[in-house]
């Protein structure tokens, strides 16, 4: 699979500098968990689910997440498993390209029977999603994905959600971060990303953004975010790829601000109805969220809505800009640091401490691509939207 790969071949040559690589499921974690980008959740209970599946893939989708959790009521539990196993098996028969598969469960155990009922359907998932995590749901959840590992001969990687009320509350917080840790530490091959549940931190004291509102305005959930960052998303080789928060809103709402959104990236012909799409629908609100979750060292996005899949996407292909500073510091010729003027002479490139973000900027430039120098995110978005 590819991202953008849904992009007619002459459209990415005309965009790209560097094209996104091609990737499959048995890559490395370090491609996976950067190459995940928009993971779009659909509930397991749909009853047309394999050809949803195979529907988004074809629309650029690359990640999604069969849901048997919170998306679900709990009387529809043992229908949604039954329907995703009779769903899974039907969609191996297909053959057909598939983005990377999860399935959010509900308790350790699910993951080992639904393995099992699955049978080499089994071989169609790169892992299981696990809600509330804590180190005591942790050990039991990694445990049974080790045990199913082992049954279905294939590598089964997990994506914890951290959202328990224990990480919100201050005087649990710490304590709660630092188990974690130590959970994921030592399952580290197994976990591929972890996940923030935003909507359940709001939720612990009765509180929803609206839609020009991100998560980051809500300051009791930003400071959560930072925390979780600053324990599990360090650059110094102990740290994970940290997800975005859910973006809950895709239809129009009565607007308190202003659009987000300025006009002149989409003047001279640019695509004037994109913006006027995306304001609409409230898209201006996830586009600056997502620029925060970049700025806050989360790389991802949970989504709920198709619509949102392209944002995300448009907004991870590294700029021209960046991809030439981080070639520039990671030169062999920098290995004692310093500081160089950017090739756009617009900034300073100090080696030593730009040289983790470099490297992060590389590897998403691997997965996501290179955009060229006169193209921006309105062309990447209208392009992955066949506009």
């Amino acid at each position: 699979m590819r991202h953008f790969g849904h992009v007619p071949p002459e459209d990415r040559r005309r965009l790209f500098h560097q094209e996104p690589a091609e990737f499959t499921g048995d890559a490395p974690a370090r491609v996976l968990s950067a190459a995940l980008g928009a993971t779009l959740y659909s509930p397991a209970t749909r009853p047309r689910l394999a050809d949803d599946i195979l529907k988004q893939e074809a629309a650029g989708v690359r990640s999604m997440v069969l849901c048997l959790e919170d998306s679900i009521g709990d009387g529809e539990v043992a229908h949604g498993e039954a329907n995703l196993v009779t769903q899974l098996i039907d969609l191996e028969t297909r053959g057909a390209a598939l983005p990377l598969l999860f399935v959010r469960v509900r308790d350790a155990g699910q993951i080992t029977d639904l393995v099992h009922r699955l049978g080499h359907a089994a071989r169609l998932l790169s892992g299981f999603v696990l809600p509330k995590f804590t180190y005591e749901r942790g050990e039991a959840f990694l445990s049974a994905l080790g045990e199913a590992e082992r049954a279905c001969g294939r590598r089964l990687f997990a994506m914890p959600v951290l959202e328990s009320p224990e990480l919100l509350h201050l005087e649990t917080r710490a304590e709660t971060l630092f188990d974690i840790a130590r959970i994921v530490d030592k399952y580290r091959d197994r976990v591929l990303a972890l996940r923030l549940g935003v909507t359940d931190f709001c939720s612990a004291y009765g509180l929803r953004r609206a839609a020009d509102t991100t998560a980051y305005d809500v300051r009791i959930v930003a400071n959560v975010i930072s925390d979780v960052v600053n324990v599990l998303g360090r650059a110094d080789g102990t740290g994970f790829t940290i997800t975005g928060p859910v973006w809950e809103y895709f239809r129009l709402h009565e607007r308190m601000f202003k659009p987000q959104l300025r006009s002149s990236p989409f003047l001279a012909g640019r695509a004037e109805s994109l913006r006027t799409t995306l304001i609409e629908h409230d898209l201006d609100g996830l586009l600056r969220e997502i620029e925060l979750d970049r700025a806050n060292g989360l790389l991802g996005k949970t989504c709920i809505h198709p619509s949102h899949v392209m944002p995300v996407h448009a907004l991870s292909v590294v700029s021209h800009e960046e991809f030439v500073d981080a070639e520039d510091i990671l030169r062999p010729e920098r290995g004692g640091g310093g500081v160089v003027r950017s090739a756009y002479t617009n900034k300073m490139n100090e080696v030593k401490p730009h040289r983790a973000w470099a490297e992060r900027t590389l590897l998403r430039a691997e997965v996501f691509g290179v955009a060229r120098e006169d193209i921006g995110f309105v062309e990447l978005l209208a392009a992955g939207l066949g506009r």
